[in-house]
């Protein structure tokens, strides 16, 4: 049986607990949307997936930002500058070899590619002869 225990002051957490369990919670579903925007292949799909990450990451920020004026939610220590850039540059250059490699496999299709010798095939639903 589930049960409830009560902080206090008659709550069910303190709300510093409880917006540290929602912050997370957001964080988690911010990834779990940007998992499912990668693996759509539909168009409309990954658009409203996006639009969900975009949402969440948004609501995330503002809650975090809540939390810190707060006193709720301390920051780690700042990371060197030239350990950002390091980084920056390595997402570059993964970037740049990504779109040359797409922009390869596009070439070599046209390569490739023709004009087919043959009708392309016509479905044969609402076709009364196969009725």
């Amino acid at each position: 049986m589930y049960s409830q225990s009560l902080s206090s002051n008659g709550s069910f957490m303190q709300e510093q607990d409880l917006l540290k369990s929602i912050l997370a919670d957001l964080r988690r579903t911010a990834r779990e949307y940007t998992t499912a925007t990668t693996e759509a292949s539909c168009p409309v799909t990954r658009r409203m997936f996006t639009d969900l990450t975009n949402d969440t990451l948004r609501l995330q920020g503002e809650l975090f930002n809540v939390m810190q004026q707060n006193n709720m939610y301390s920051v780690g220590s700042k990371a060197l500058r030239q350990d950002v850039d390091k980084q920056i540059q390595s997402a570059h250059q993964t970037q740049q070899k990504c779109q040359q490699f797409i922009q390869e496999k596009n070439t070599q299709t046209s390569a490739y590619s023709q004009a087919p010798n043959v009708p392309q095939h016509q479905p044969n639903y609402g076709n009364p002869y196969y009725m």
